[in-house]
């Protein structure tokens, strides 16, 4: 295993220290700014992809090689070696769940790739409930949301590589339905730094056309005026009308993502990563993370790793003028964790992963990956 330089120390430090030097000075206020937010849609697009991913928060955009790129960072499609597949699980709040799946292809000798991938996030016969009738109006809805997408990478060079994913977004709630496109750009760029392997990624998510809905909910018949006002009891002539909606922004996300390999060798990896992130329904945010993994255990074809991540979002951290019982679950939302068992042969990957990731008030959530490659 080879030696860590004391600049590659340096490098990891300022990896861990991308937090703004202002988070520590936080004002009382709910909301000092014009900060907007909770005022966009499709807030599933920001579930993730993978088990991998998660563990590792935002800052998994600098590392990832897998199938899940095609959700993390488009430009590290290019970087994928063999095709394969990969299908998650999210179990998250509230007995909902989320669902994603991915397929990317390399060819031209490795130098480009192809991906599709879909996410979908769902529930079904919820309650109504209305002032009027707190106990429930005995009707039920159910929401569908989906997103399809499909990506294209290429390498550049034999340090950069970039690429494009153009998806669509389709929103079911309850008798409205909306429809979105969008595009996701990334790049990575790597290379080495005192002999260890080094990498930096752009990326730009969600940015696309507003979400606006219709639907048979929107039919409302709205009270006209009788032509004889003068008649006793005249007649009510209701005309047929439909309401219109604002167009709801999607969360787009802009990141920057560095990571750095402390320990590199053929059989042991040890990374640290960072990011700093900027989202249109939020004030800028961070995250930290570490990933060491091990393959060839006692020789064999298989191999584990261990993850873990810290991510902080201003939305999530918003202090109040009195302290709560919740202020403890506050704090600790972001933390998530979790690893990885691999086995490879020349022919066939295969993978299973898991993180677990807490959303403080909200409890703890659960993911789950498999992969394979061929």
């Amino acid at each position: 295993m080879s030696r860590v330089s004391s600049f590659g120390l340096a490098v990891a430090t300022g990896l861990l220290a991308l937090a703004p030097a202002g988070l520590a000075a936080q004002g009382t206020d709910t909301n000092p700014d014009n900060t907007p937010y909770g005022t966009t849609s499709a807030e599933f697009l920001l579930f993730g992809a993978g088990a991998r991913g998660t563990a590792l928060g935002d800052a998994f955009a600098a590392v990832a090689n897998d199938i899940s790129s095609l959700y993390y960072n488009p430009g590290a499609v290019a970087l994928i070696e063999r095709p394969g597949a990969m299908v998650s699980t999210y179990d998250y709040v509230a007995e909902t769940n989320y669902s994603w799946g991915g397929i990317a292809f390399p060819f031209s000798g490795g130098s480009r790739s192809f991906g599709l991938q879909i996410g979908t996030f769902g529930f079904d016969n919820q309650p109504v409930y209305t002032v009027d009738q707190p106990d429930g109006t005995g009707a039920v809805y159910s929401v569908s949301q989906t997103f399809a997408g499909a990506t294209f990478a290429q390498n550049f060079s034999d340090r950069f590589a970039a690429g494009l994913t153009a998806k669509f977004v389709f929103d079911q709630l309850g008798e409205v339905n909306g429809s979105a496109f969008a595009v996701d750009f990334g790049t990575s760029f790597h290379a080495m730094l005192s002999n260890h392997p080094i990498k930096l990624a752009f990326v730009v998510a969600n940015l696309g056309t507003d979400l606006k809905y219709s639907g048979d909910a929107l039919a409302v018949d709205s009270p006209r005026d009788p032509a004889d006002p003068t008649v006793d009891n005249p007649p009510e002539l209701p005309q047929p009308a439909e309401l219109k909606t604002k167009g709801f922004a999607l969360p787009t996300v802009f990141k920057v993502a560095l990571a750095y390999d402390l320990l590199t060798s053929d059989q042991s990896r040890l990374t640290v990563m960072g990011d700093f992130n900027q989202a249109n329904n939020n004030r800028a945010g961070f995250a930290g993370g570490t990933e060491w993994a091990m393959n060839k255990l006692g020789g064999s074809n298989f191999g584990v790793a261990l993850r873990g991540s810290y991510t902080y979002q201003p939305a999530n951290n918003i202090t109040v003028n009195q302290a709560t019982a919740l202020n403890d679950e506050e704090s600790l939302q972001g933390l998530a964790f979790g690893g990885g068992l691999m086995y490879a042969t020349e022919g066939i990957n295969l993978g299973f992963d898991y993180a677990y990731k807490y959303l403080g008030i909200l409890g703890a959530t659960n993911f789950f990956t498999l992969s394979v490659g061929w």
